[in-house]
């Protein structure tokens, strides 16, 4: 049976989870990383991922699995399970979940970030049923569909490229003139010769048992087009897991995100923050450093008379 007490307890199972842990165990801090599910949190669902420091490009998958792998040389990696309170108990952290209690004395937040609903008439109806948030999930079972792309950032065209090349019919729409993500993204999609549709929302899906149409209204003209598809991806932004937070009475900004200081410290001592729960710009890259400044923070906390307190 895993261990239930530690320095440092990391709550979450992505880059900044992964990257904390191995700056922990470096330190000499006794961590563990505890997952809900599987590591690797959204990183994992990314079919690609070109920017990356060090690989051209690497699949989510793949930078997953390098990433874990050395993480467990120095923390305790705990799958399954899930964190549904966290309570001071003297100078320890105690941490609720179905398994049993955690102990810690130090808690990092780096439970990431959700994917937005759109909204739209008939959304929740057609969720497994034609509608998805993950492209690289669930995108195999549209090859040879007509498919529809909702969203103009980095995940909405990283979605489109994706899944014309495992040969679905892919139009793309976006409810503003022109796209927010990289350049690079908007080239591949040129490129590739995918459809677009600028400036229109989707008001409603509609269907039977299945999918089979959204109801597309342009934002200035407001003429209606009923487009039909057989499935469709939406990559409208993300929400923070910030349900324990929330509950710790933590700073959060309008957003509903963690408020942090440039060393990862929330408004409680020895609660850190990092990752996509964090806000900011939601890149591998920019969990990672979080992760690991707040791991740094935590031991020179742990070791610091003033902070153990």
């Amino acid at each position: 049976m895993a261990d239930r007490e530690f320095e440092l307890a990391i709550v979450g199972g992505g880059p900044a989870a992964f990257a904390a842990g191995i700056y922990a165990g470096r330190s000499g801090v006794k961590a563990a990383i505890l997952e809900k599910m599987m590591p690797g949190g959204q990183m994992a669902l990314s079919y690609l991922i070109e920017n990356w420091p060090g690989e051209k490009e690497i699949s989510g998958q793949d930078l997953t699995m390098k990433m874990r792998e050395h993480a467990e040389q120095y923390s305790q990696i705990i799958e399954f399970t899930e964190i549904t309170s966290i309570k001071k108990d003297g100078d320890l952290f105690v941490l609720g979940s179905v398994e049993g209690d955690i102990r810690a004395k130090a808690v990092i937040l780096a439970t990431g970030a959700e994917h937005r609903k759109l909204g739209a008439t008939g959304e929740e109806e057609f969720i497994g049923k034609g509608i998805s948030y993950c492209a690289t999930c669930d995108g195999f079972f549209f090859k040879g569909k007509k498919v529809l792309v909702v969203g103009g950032g980095n995940t909405a065209l990283e979605y489109a490229v994706y899944l014309n090349n495992i040969e679905c019919d892919v139009t793309l729409v976006h409810r503003r003139d022109t796209f927010r993500a990289e350049k690079r993204l908007q080239d591949q999609v040129k490129e590739a010769g995918i459809d677009t549709i600028m400036g229109s929302v989707v008001e409603e899906f509609t269907g039977g048992e299945t999918l089979k149409a959204a109801r597309l209204r342009n934002v200035k003209t407001d003429e209606i087009i009923d487009f039909e598809i057989s499935g469709s991806f939406i990559a409208v932004g993300e929400i923070p897991n910030n349900e324990l937070a929330k509950a710790l009475g933590l700073d959060l900004d309008e957003s509903g995100y963690v408020k942090i200081d440039r060393e990862g410290r929330t408004s409680m001592p020895r609660i850190y923050g990092a990752g996509d729960v964090t806000g900011g710009l939601k890149q591998v890259v920019v969990a990672a450093a979080e992760g690991a400044v707040a791991a740094t923070t935590a031991f020179e906390d742990l070791t610091d008379p003033y902070w153990t307190k």
